[in-house]
């Protein structure tokens, strides 16, 4: 009996210490309308093509997203570019290819079939251009993180000037929604770095919603199908119940009358 309390009160010891730790690690994310939440969830078009621009034009330097295609721009759910959007947008890009007939490798405009380019040869050429740190992939990077969507959303806002008493090593910032507080990349974004195509003002704020709704995207590309297959069982679910209802509301009356 003394080993079991024992042994409990260890217990409760450990536990209040992982609850406490959980406490001090909760950080409250910025918050938005994210146009792809709940049962009728949709992605936003204009965001989505808004948010690949911001990818293209500022996070695409370093960061990779191996498992995307080109022609997946143009599929339905995604950003839907025209298909020749999406082939003017590979186009835009170099692909290596080969071996030709003459045995060498040899570059190309890319095509829809082709993956996105990537940034950097191998991880070490990432790492020795990027001060040691591996910029990650982009591809399920929402679903990589604890917090997701809101998550990302913060991190692109949560750059600061580190708090008193807090030392960073050189290359290294101070992001108020990093994990541990301290991240080697850079603010990547700006007000009006960028000129979106559609006369959006382009503030820190909107490319940070964008970018991160394209992420959303990449990660979960079927979304919108799941929803409405979902929003589909449960009107089966419901008219299932019903008759079932029903159906058991005429036997259980003739039983009763029965006796």
């Amino acid at each position: 009996m003394k080993t079991f309390i024992k042994f409990c009160s260890i217990l409760g010891l450990i536990l209040s210490i992982f609850s406490h730790s959980l406490a001090a690690e909760k950080v409250d994310y910025l918050k938005t309308d994210w146009s792809f939440k709940g049962l009728f969830g949709k992605f936003d078009r204009a965001s989505l093509q808004r948010g690949y621009q911001v990818y293209t034009e500022v996070c695409a330097a370093c960061h990779s997203m191996k498992y995307l295609s080109y022609r997946n721009l143009s599929e339905k759910g995604g950003p839907e570019f025209s298909v020749e959007q999406a082939k003017a947008i590979a186009a835009s890009f170099e692909v290596v290819d080969g071996p030709n007939a003459d045995g060498e490798m040899f570059t190309r405009p890319a095509k829809l079939s082709d993956k996105f380019v990537m940034p950097y040869e191998n991880e070490k050429a990432a790492q020795a251009a990027n001060g040691g740190a591996y910029p990650p992939d982009m591809s399920v990077l929402v679903k990589a993180r604890g917090g997701g969507v809101d998550y990302i959303y913060s991190l692109l806002q949560g750059y600061e000037t580190a708090p008193a008493g807090m030392i960073l090593d050189e290359g290294v910032h101070y992001n108020k929604y990093m994990y541990g507080n301290k991240i080697k990349m850079s603010a990547p974004l700006s007000d009006g770095i960028i000129e979106y195509g559609d006369g959006t003002t382009a503030s820190v704020e909107q490319m940070s919603k964008d970018v991160t709704t394209f992420l959303m995207w990449a990660a979960e590309p079927h979304l919108e199908a799941r929803h409405r297959m979902g929003f589909k069982a449960i009107i089966y679910l419901i008219i299932l119940t019903t008759l079932v209802y029903f159906s058991m509301k005429k036997i259980w009356s003739r039983i009763e009358s029965e006796v």
